[in-house]
C-alpha cells in the first residue's frame, strides 16, 4: 500500500502521492497525516480523466456537474472533473462514506463574511484543491491548509504581472537573468496563493503583503503558517501552506514589511 509522504528534510519539498483510479475504483490509502502536517495527492488529468468522466455522473453533485459543463476547453473540463472526483473519493475514504455522500460547503470569508471562504466538509478534516492545465493537487490536514499548482508562465506574463508581488520579491526577480525569471516568479506565486487559500481569502487579499521569496526555498512565515514547495511534474510549480497548530492566522499587523 502506498503511504502518504511528507516533506523531505534535505530539500524541504513535499512529495505527493499519485492518485490513481482503476476499473473497480480507487487504488490507494485514505488520507492520513501527522498533527499539523499535510497529506498531498497529485492528479494527472490526462491519465485519470477517462475513468473520472465515467464516474462523475454518480459522484459529483449538481453544482459540480454544472461548473464542469460550463468550461469551454475540453482539457479544462477533464481536469476539473478528475480533480473533483479525486477529492470526493479521498474525502469519502477518510470519512468512511461513499464519495457521492460527501457534503461540500464554503466557510464564511474571513474578510467579508460572505459564503466564499475555505471549502469544508464535516468530519474534522481540512482540505484544499488546485488545478492547472492537466495537473491537480489536493491536500488534507487537521488544521487549515492551502495548495496551489501553476504552469510556469511565459516571460511576458512575468513582465505584465510581476509588479503585484512583494517589493523584495520584485527586486529579486529584477536581479535574475531574464530566462530565470518565470521559474522564480511562479515559485513565489504558488507559495503566496497557497497561503491565501489556506486563510480562506484567495487572491482578493493581493500578493504584495507577505514575503515568501522567489528562490529555491521559501522564506520563513508568514506568522502562524508553514509554507513548503511541492514536487510536481516538470514545467509546473506548486506549494502547500499549513497553519501552525495552536496559532491563529496572521493578522494584517503581523505581516512582513
Amino acid at each position: 500500500m502506498i503511504q502518504p509522504r511528507g516533506p523531505r528534510e534535505d530539500v524541504k519539498v513535499y512529495q505527493p502521492d499519485e492518485f490513481a483510479l482503476t476499473e473497480t475504483g480507487y487504488r490507494g490509502p485514505a488520507p492520513s497525516w501527522a498533527p499539523g502536517a499535510a497529506a498531498l495527492w497529485v492528479v494527472d488529468a490526462e491519465l485519470q480523466g477517462g475513468r473520472a468522466h465515467q464516474l462523475a455522473p454518480d459522484i459529483l453533485d449538481a453544482e459540480e456537474l454544472r461548473r464542469a459543463g460550463s468550461l469551454i476547453a475540453a482539457a479544462d473540463r477533464r481536469c476539473y472533473v478528475a480533480s473533483h472526483v479525486a477529492l470526493r473519493v479521498l474525502l469519502g475514504a477518510w470519512l468512511e462514506i461513499a464519495p457521492e455522500a460527501v457534503v461540500l460547503r464554503r466557510e464564511p470569508c474571513p474578510s467579508c463574511g460572505g459564503p466564499h471562504g475555505r471549502p469544508a466538509t464535516d468530519g474534522g478534516v481540512h482540505f484544499s484543491l488546485s488545478h492547472s492545465r492537466g495537473v491537480a493537487l489536493l491536500a488534507f490536514a487537521d488544521v487549515p491548509v492551502g495548495v496551489d499548482v501553476e504552469l510556469a508562465p511565459q516571460a511576458r506574463t512575468v513582465s505584465d504581472i510581476g509588479y503585484q508581488l512583494h517589493p523584495a520579491e520584485i527586486r529579486e526577480l529584477a536581479e535574475l537573468p531574464e530566462e530565470q525569471r518565470p521559474a522564480a516568479f511562479v515559485r513565489a506565486w504558488t507559495r503566496k496563493e497557497a497561503y491565501l487559500k489556506g486563510k480562506g481569502i484567495g487572491l482578493a487579499d493581493g500578493l504584495s503583503h507577505d514575503h515568501v521569496g522567489t528562490g529555491p526555498r521559501p522564506q520563513p512565515g508568514p506568522p502562524g503558517w508553514t509554507v513548503t514547495d511541492v514536487a510536481v511534474p516538470a514545467g509546473y510549480a506548486a506549494a502547500v501552506a499549513v497553519r501552525t497548530a495552536g496559532q491563529s492566522p496572521a493578522r494584517d499587523d503581523d505581516r512582513r514589511k
